[in-house]
């Protein structure tokens, strides 16, 4: 590394199922089009707990996992024009794109053709591994960094990064406000789809395997709460609903859910079970039903959202963490005791 580069420190997984410890890392130095981000919290997404145990397949160790970055500029580049010192801002799912595609140019950069380039375990187009928020500082060309809006805390604002605009693209998508959407799952994505559909204006109703959350999910603004344990459910809410999002990552029965659609409809899935979904064709082709995926939006789409929660003062629900409650939190999130995301202090990651 340059004598420039930045130093340091953060929290790496050696080795596949490891648990982080505290490592110094260097982050290149800061280029014409580049900003510097002293990091002040990073959320914990279950996709961390997915790359640290290599769920998807190889991982690049160590890794640093996090992208759900808040924090501060503390540089910025010769020719960096829309940031400076001191602003606050937010670096998502990806640092890095071709912005050549057409993809790239039209904003959905999550799709570049030569390939994303995520904030953690990947490589950048120079070849070199990148490193995630859970850390204390990190430096991003200029294009991949949104602004939060001082209404947001930075802590609570954090997970928007990445639950945030998963769920904002296809309820915007959808045109939520004018539909009847149901949301399966009430964690860490599911509350953030309730407040931000309602705030969209749509008719809301969750669908979560018990009713142990169903004060929260009533308090966020959804009409309705049922609880998909009980038969019944699926009985009384057939046809019901123009959208389905499904924040969860398990398999579920498909045609149970289809059967609540409308003609039309749609289900969104917007997590990644780890085997296929199996359902029957004609529950689609009789309603001209459709089953469908989302990705997270574009630059742009992730700072509309970001102020579009500022205006309607959506926040995540956080529990706010140090650097050595990490494991624990994996766990508790695995065993779905979180309501509904953890965050993480990145200040207290030790130096040594």
């Amino acid at each position: 590394m340059p004598s420039n580069a930045i130093s340091t420190w953060a929290l790496a997984v050696p080795a596949v199922g490891e648990a982080a410890r505290p490592t110094s890392i260097d982050r290149r130095a800061v280029g014409p089009h580049d900003v510097a981000i002293d990091i002040k919290f990073v959320g914990i997404c279950h996709t961390d707990i997915h790359q640290v145990n290599g769920d998807w397949g190889r991982g690049t160790f160590p890794m640093v996992p996090g992208h759900e970055i808040a924090g501060v500029v503390s540089a910025v580049g010769a020719q960096v024009t829309k940031f400076a010192v001191g602003d606050r801002v937010g670096v998502g799912c990806f640092v890095d794109s071709c912005a050549e595609c057409e993809y790239c140019l039209a904003g959905e950069e999550q799709f570049c053709v030569k390939g994303v380039v995520s904030t953690y375990n990947s490589r950048g187009y120079d070849g070199e591994p990148t490193y995630g928020g859970y850390s204390q500082a990190i430096v991003v060309t200029d294009r991949f960094v949104v602004r939060i809006p001082d209404s947001l805390p930075l802590d609570a604002a954090a997970p928007l990064l990445c639950a945030g605009i998963t769920v904002f693209s296809p309820l915007k998508r959808y045109d939520a406000a004018t539909k009847k959407v149901a949301i399966v799952g009430m964690g860490g994505l599911g509350h953030v789809a309730i407040k931000i559909a309602h705030a969209m204006g749509a008719d809301v109703t969750v669908l979560s395997q018990t009713l142990a959350k169903q004060a929260d999910g009533l308090a966020y603004g959804a009409g309705a709460y049922y609880a998909t344990s009980d038969p019944a459910t699926f009985k009384q809410l057939s046809k019901q609903f123009d959208v389905i999002l499904n924040t969860v990552s398990v398999n579920l029965d498909v045609n149970n859910y289809l059967r609540l659609l409308r003609i039309g409809g749609a289900i969104v899935n917007l997590g990644i079970p780890a085997k296929p979904d199996t359902f029957s064709a004609g529950l689609v082709v009789g309603s001209r039903r459709s089953i469908t995926g989302s990705n997270v939006g574009g630059i742009a789409e992730t700072q509309e959202m970001l102020d579009f929660c500022a205006e309607h003062g959506i926040t995540a629900d956080i529990e706010l963490i140090d650097a050595t409650q990490v494991s624990e939190a994996y766990e508790r999130i695995l065993a779905s005791q979180v309501r509904y995301r953890f965050v993480i202090d990145v200040a207290t990651i030790p130096a040594s």
